[in-house]
């Protein structure tokens, strides 16, 4: 397999078979134009309706190719970001869609949407779309039950709460599986220190045969690579991404 990171939150994993393409932005180096000359199914996964990880653009793409399927988070038709007949797959946490070639479970989320469980000749995926414990640098003063007003995000709430719910998530996918070969995983230094956390509590618990990060674009790609520490001493394998287009063959 390889694995192509194209911006921000979105992948590109090119199997025997298949070309799986995740929650599409922007694409600075033009990564998905190869994918759509290749004669490969494609799968395009929108994880939620935000406009960082789901772009109309995608639809677009059957102009050059009719053998795309298009398996999206159901928040996006009830955003009405898109219409009902723009996707193949419609799911929400809880579904699973199969055709024969590669099988799908939709996870939780701690924001919008789904996370993604894939699995295709025989490897594990998983892209955490928006889960993550986005809310760690409050815990440090954060007491049960109390709500805390965060200026950065103008909102109150609940660290302690937020952080029982992600756990919750991660418990519910490890009801489906274990272990990953890929993880697609944010690592966003933006929302300060713990930003780390949610990463690390969950290779805590599942088997990652490799830790993309994802979602650091505002921070930038070397305060991504501060996740290699900790899994190091997971010994797991953890990609230093270091630009736009840059790929990993697995």
């Amino acid at each position: 397999m390889t694995l192509t990171y194209v911006f921000h939150s979105c992948f590109v994993l090119e199997t025997e078979k298949t070309i799986l393409i995740f929650d599409y932005w922007l694409d600075l180096n033009s990564v998905v134009p190869q994918c759509l000359r290749k004669e490969k199914h494609i799968y395009v996964f929108s994880s939620h309706f935000h406009e960082d990880h789901f772009n109309k653009a995608i639809f677009k793409w059957r102009e050059q190719r009719n053998d795309i399927t298009y398996i999206l988070s159901k928040d996006i038709y009830k955003q009405r970001r898109a219409n009902k007949e723009d996707a193949d797959v419609w799911m929400a946490k809880g579904g699973t869609w199969s055709d024969g070639t590669i099988s799908v479970w939709a996870g939780g989320s701690t924001d919008s949407g789904v996370s993604w469980i894939v699995e295709t000749e025989g490897k594990g995926i998983f892209h955490a779309g928006d889960l993550n414990n986005w809310y760690a640098r409050f815990l440090s003063d954060a007491e049960s039950g109390k709500i805390i007003h965060s200026k950065e995000m103008d909102e109150d709430i609940d660290p302690i709460a937020h952080e029982k719910q992600y756990l919750g998530e991660l418990k519910d996918i490890r009801k489906i599986t274990d272990s990953f070969d890929v993880v697609m995983f944010p690592i966003d230094g933006r929302i300060g220190n713990g930003y780390t956390l949610g990463g690390r509590q969950f290779i805590d618990r599942f088997k990652v045969g490799l830790f993309a990060p994802m979602h650091f674009v505002a921070s930038g790609f070397e305060s991504a690579w501060r996740f290699k520490e900790y899994a190091n001493r997971k010994n797991i394998p953890f990609w230093e991404i270091s630009r736009n287009g840059d790929y990993i063959e697995l």
